[in-house]
This record gives C-alpha cells, structure tokens and sequence, in this order.
C-alpha cells in the first residue's frame, strides 16, 4: 500500500502543495535570477520552469530520483526556447563532471534529501568557482514555540510527505558546506501554518 502511495498519490500531491500561491510567490523571486548553464537539483514536477529566463539561462538540466515526478516535469510548461534536460539522478551523487554549471538552483529540495551536507557538498563540487547558489528552503524555524511544534509534527509529516523534515537548518547548513551567503531573506510563508512555512532564501556563491 504505501509502495502505490508513493508511486501514484504522492507525485501529485507534492506539485499540488508545492505549487501553492505562496510558494509559487517564492519561485517567481529566485528561479530568475539563474544565469547560464543551470542545474536544479530535486526538480520534482518542473514547477520551475516555467519561471526561467531563457535570455539569461543557455540550459537547465533538472535532476530527480523519482520516474513519476520526471515524467511530470517533462510535459511541465516552460517558456519557448529554453533548452531543458531532466535527468535521473539523485543530488548526493550527481553525475556531472567537477565546475559544470554556473548556476545550481535548489528549491524546496533540501528538506526531502537523504543527506543535506553531502548534497551541499556536491552542489559546491559541480558549481563553477565564480558560480551562484541560488535557494529557497523551508527548515528550522528561529522561534522556540514554533520549533516544539516541528519536532512534535516531524515523525508524521515526514511519513506523508514524501520524507520531508521540518527542523534542518538553511542557512547555517550552507554556509558549513563552504558557501559565502549574499543577501538572504528569512520569513513565514503566508497562509502556511508556521511548523511548516519557516523559510530561507537568496544567493551564495563558493567561499
């Protein structure tokens, strides 16, 4: 039961979730900004791409572990002329070659990873040395009452939504993996309830 869970009810649930009017808001910030070859990591159903600027970005390879979200993301609507791969692949191990991309896009995709330093760490390893991160994450809320609570909700929540934690740490956990923060925006997605809509977002490049 919960192999056909994973396979037929949860891909649709995540691009119903994760696009959402709020999170939606967040996309249309960040994706873009991304610039030349571009890789986005845990692409999921494409919601990006709808939201990258084919003057600015040469390419975008999209990377996923999941068939059904892949198969999702290739019929997933993106303006005429960006030239778009999406790929298998998981973002602990990618398959690309050391300073291939100069821009590494991870949206809503930290959260849901077997190993957060290790994605980090291969974000840093295929990202040109003059390269930009570019993020948005939702994680470990600053305010006590509020952190209970992700604690309390974790177990369950990460069961339904497709291994989703609610307390890792963004920005901290970035900035361990060797990347410089630029400005970061740090806020409460509207019409979220706060456990699971503490967000980070912004720019880092290799320290």
């Amino acid at each position: 039961m919960a192999a056909w869970y994973d396979r037929h009810i949860l891909p649709r649930l995540l691009c119903c979730a994760c696009g959402a009017p709020s999170i939606r808001e967040q996309r249309v910030r960040i994706v873009p900004q991304a610039r030349g070859r571009v890789l986005e990591l845990g692409i999921g159903g494409g919601l990006n791409l709808a939201f990258y600027d084919p003057a600015a970005a040469t390419s975008v390879t999209g990377v996923d572990p999941s068939p059904e979200l892949r198969a999702i993301a290739e019929a997933a609507p993106r303006p005429q002329g960006l030239a778009v791969e999406i790929a298998a692949g998981e973002a602990e191990r990618l398959p690309f070659a050391d300073a291939s991309f100069d821009t590494v896009v991870c949206t809503f995709t930290l959260c849901s990873v077997r190993s957060t330093a290790a994605v980090l760490s291969e974000t840093r390893r295929v990202l040109r040395p003059d390269g930009r991160f570019l993020f948005c994450e939702h994680g470990l809320s600053p305010d006590d009452g509020v952190v209970r609570w992700q604690r309390r909700l974790e177990p369950i929540w990460t069961r339904l939504a497709g291994g989703c934690h609610l307390t890792r740490p963004v920005s901290a956990a970035i900035e361990t993996a060797g990347f410089a923060l630029g400005e970061t925006r740090r806020f409460y997605l509207d019409k979220v309830p706060r456990p699971m809509g503490w967000c980070e977002q912004g720019v880092a490049r290799p320290a």
